[in-house]
């Protein structure tokens, strides 16, 4: 499951989000979405796989970011063209969906 979560990450386009949920889906099961936050927990790489564009199902940002933080991850998306607020995503405006592009 792990290499398919990393899969995921680096598939997500430029200046997009996604939620812990919707990789869990895309996983095959909904309620995957805590495994899928202990997996990018312990990613190897956050340049190979870019675990910062992943947001919670409100577009919350992570409180434990594990590469620095709340804040580096709000840097990181606003470095990728995304806007965040209150460190929240719109997620109507950035999330990604596979299926539409």
């Amino acid at each position: 499951m792990r290499e398919q979560v990393y899969r995921i990450l680096q598939s997500i386009p430029s200046g997009r989000v996604v939620t812990y949920g919707q990789i869990a889906e895309m996983l095959g099961n909904k309620h995957f979405a805590r495994a899928v936050g202990n997996i990018l927990h312990a990613n190897p790489d956050c340049k190979k796989y870019p675990c910062y564009k992943v947001v919670n199902s409100k577009g919350h940002l992570a409180n434990q970011y594990a590469f620095g933080g709340i804040e580096k991850q709000k840097e990181k998306l606003e470095a990728d063209g995304i806007e965040v607020i209150d460190c929240k995503v719109d997620l109507k405006k950035y999330q990604w969906s596979s299926m539409a592009e």
